[in-house]
């Protein structure tokens, strides 16, 4: 026994002495195709060490711009910062993409572990008073020195951006505001990471033929997949992911277990348990109006919206009211037809949210002969995927070579090089399309890595796309919806954006814009999905290879505008409650439920309809980037509504429209003012008049 337990002590010595001494690849160099990450390589106890690793050099690196003896100049001080912090970036953007697709225990904790120091390593560069007396003093003299327009541009982002987040308080209330900072921080990835444990926690299983009345046999595949996967053999698993709850609000018969499914989604993190969201995010609004008004700012609103196109509150609300006025007239009108269906089957209830999506298909149908499922057998994703490539292609004379030689980070993941008309190479991207337990919910685009100039040498950004679609069943590829089918174009307008980019810096590199201007790039691809002949191109029946029928196109065409008002409302009521909890000037937490019922109220929403997103799982505002800015989407509609005018105008395709909205959109990055770079586009503002048309809110 006693020799036993020595060679475990000896083993367990033995692997520990390899974990110490085992090289961290994030503090190497990547000898791998593109300087792609070798996620071979990397292992979950590499991150904490490598992200300490990071501070460590760049608190160096800030200290030699500081102990520079030389007169500060935009080189040695802007750039010098600029460039800082490069093995802590590789880290952190290799974290986060685990962190959102690929998550586990292992990483939260030290996800949670690693948010207060990081939040305290940006909070000493920011408010480094030595750093910004050099910064200051750049901004003062700028003059003196013959910068570009992207260097000034870059030196006035750096001076706001140090102002801004506190390098003018007097030191104790910089250690308030660290404080803060801190604790938000740490409140934010509780939010999200309750979220994901709500999503992954529910699940119905149903047994009973009976309940699967309406389904479609799609729907029943995959749901009786997904039972398999849980180990429910023989049995049908629904969840509150959206590629299984939709469809099941769509199509089930049973109105008590749509209901079911529906509350079990918009009740995420409101159940009073531990896994209960709305005192955190009552206690975050409360922090971030405290940090609001120490910077001088009245709400927190104000101090988002100042970097923002709207540029104070007053814009936002003009635009949301100017909107909601028309979407709710409509929305009425189709609850009303709604309702009338249900009455003329003798329902004999009143309309509620879980019956939206379900007599909204059956009167698309009545109305359009027009089916989800006639439409899904044509959106195989792969071909979907390929048809957005061949719109960059025809667009741009972009070209997508499939590469096998790159490291994934999950069997799922596809690698792709992009290179550009003349055959120069591009960028990489890589797409990461089907739902699992460790990703959270939703679509987006991140980078592994950003485009930047480097010592005269172009670094190309590596990119990548990750979605929550319907996936294979059994031996049927993944077929998409419509609406999954504008959202992979959605994010591939995204890519474009990051993949394009021709800046040296990455403070205004790619996506790095105003939070009301990138969405621009994404949702302007959104039009080029349902063209007819760019639909005829990638829509073909996965099983005969047939296109997509001309008369389904015109249904498609014909149904374009219905449904509207119940889209359009439920996502401006989603943007009212983001602007009403960040307008706050009450440093009082306030009880969620009745803030957010008093929001809805004070606009008139109807009871049919449930803002898309309630407050206890609103992930955008509370654990994402989008506080007071989830009305940039609408925002940027505006934009891409008006600057699709001008493709059809000179043909969808149009070689001279499609380069002059790349050389001043897609490759400028936030190089300078959004609204100057749209006007060069278009040659004037943006009409609203184009999304009242798209919407039918005319």
């Amino acid at each position: 026994m006693k020799i036993i337990l020595l060679l475990i002590t000896v083993m367990g010595c033995v692997m520990l002495a390899c974990s110490l001494f085992e090289p961290n690849p994030f503090l190497e160099e990547w000898n791998t195709p593109f300087g792609t990450a070798p996620f071979d390589r990397i292992k979950n106890s590499h991150f904490k060490p490598a992200l300490i690793k990071g501070m460590e050099i760049q608190k160096e690196e800030i200290q030699s711009i500081i102990a520079n003896t030389e007169t500060p100049n935009f080189k040695n001080t802007i750039e010098a910062l600029e460039f800082s912090g490069e093995v802590l970036d590789k880290t952190n953007k290799v974290f986060g993409a685990m962190k959102g697709a690929k998550t586990n225990d292992e990483l939260q904790k030290i996800s949670k572990e690693m948010a207060p120091l990081l939040s305290k390593h940006s909070d000493d560069i920011r408010l480094n008073e030595d750093l910004f007396k050099r910064i200051k003093f750049v901004w003062e003299n700028k003059e003196a020195e013959n910068l570009t327009p992207e260097q000034t541009k870059v030196l006035e982002e750096y001076y706001k951006d140090f102002v801004r987040n506190g390098a003018n308080l007097p030191e104790d209330k910089k250690q308030i505001l660290r404080e803060i900072n801190e604790e938000l921080s740490l409140l934010s990835l509780q939010f999200g990471e309750n979220v994901l444990k709500e999503v992954n926690g529910f699940e119905m299983v149903l047994e009973d033929e009976t309940d699967l009345a309406g389904l479609t046999d799609a729907v029943l595949q995959a749901a009786a997949e997904t039972a398999k996967e849980k180990g429910y053999e023989g049995k049908w698993v629904f969840t509150i992911q959206k590629p299984s709850l939709i469809p099941f609000l769509q199509y089930s018969d049973n109105r008590e277990l749509r209901e079911k499914m529906f509350k079990a989604y918009i009740m995420q993190g409101d159940h009073g348990d531990e896994l209960d969201n709305k005192s955190i995010l009552s206690k975050m609004v409360a922090l971030r109006v405290q940090r609001s008004k120490l910077l001088g700012y009245e709400t927190h609103a104000d101090f988002v919206l100042e970097k923002n196109m709207a540029g104070e509150p007053a814009n936002v609300y003009a635009l949301l009211n100017q909107l909601w006025k028309p979407a709710l007239k409509r929305a009425k009108k189709e609850a009303k037809a709604l309702q009338k269906m249900i009455d003329q089957e003798g329902g004999g209830f009143k309309l509620e949210p879980w019956d939206w999506w379900y007599y909204a298909e059956k009167l698309k149908v009545a109305k359009y002969d027009l089916d989800e499922s006639m439409l899904r057998p044509y959106f195989q994703l792969e071909k979907v995927r390929q048809g957005a490539f061949d719109v960059a292609n025809k667009l741009w004379g972009l070209s997508f070579e499939k590469q096998d030689n790159i490291q994934v980070y999950h069997k799922d993941v596809e690698v792709f090089e992009v290179k550009d008309i003349d055959g120069s190479h591009i960028g990489i991207l890589y797409t990461d399309f089907f739902p699992r337990a460790s990703k959270r919910g939703g679509a987006w685009m991140d980078n592994f890595r950003t485009q930047v100039i480097k010592d005269g040498v172009d670094i190309r950004p590596i990119i990548y796309n990750v979605g929550n679609f319907s996936k294979p069943v059994g031996d049927t590829p993944a077929l998409l919806s419509l609406e999954e089918v504008t959202t992979l174009y959605h994010e591939f307008g995204h890519a474009l954006h990051g993949l394009l980019s021709e800046c040296t810096y990455p403070k205004l590199s790619g996506t790095n814009v105003p939070w009301d201007f990138v969405e621009l790039p994404s949702q302007i691809m959104e039009n080029w999905a349902l063209e007819p002949s760019v639909l005829k191109s990638y829509a073909q029946h996965y099983e005969t290879g047939e296109p997509i029928p001309d008369a389904l196109i015109a249904k498609i065409e014909k149904s374009g505008k219905f449904n509207q008002g119940f889209a359009t409302v439920e996502y401006l009521a989603a943007s009212f409650l983001d602007m009403d909890w960040h307008t706050l000037t009450n440093l009082t937490e306030l009880n969620a439920t009745d803030f957010e019922d008093a929001s809805m109220a004070k606009i008139g929403m109807i009871p049919e309809i449930v803002v898309r997103y309630r407050s206890p799982y609103f992930r955008h505002i509370f654990a994402g980037g989008y506080s007071s800015g989830y009305y940039v989407y609408i925002w940027a509609e505006v934009l891409d509504a008006d600057a699709f005018e001008a493709f059809k105008e000179n043909g969808i395709f149009d070689q001279k429209t499609a380069t002059a909205f790349r050389e001043n959109i897609l490759s400028r990055g936030g190089t300078d003012d959004p609204m100057k770079l749209y006007r060069q586009f278009r040659g004037r503002d943006a009409s609203i008049e184009p999304i009242l048309e798209r919407r039918g809110l005319k």
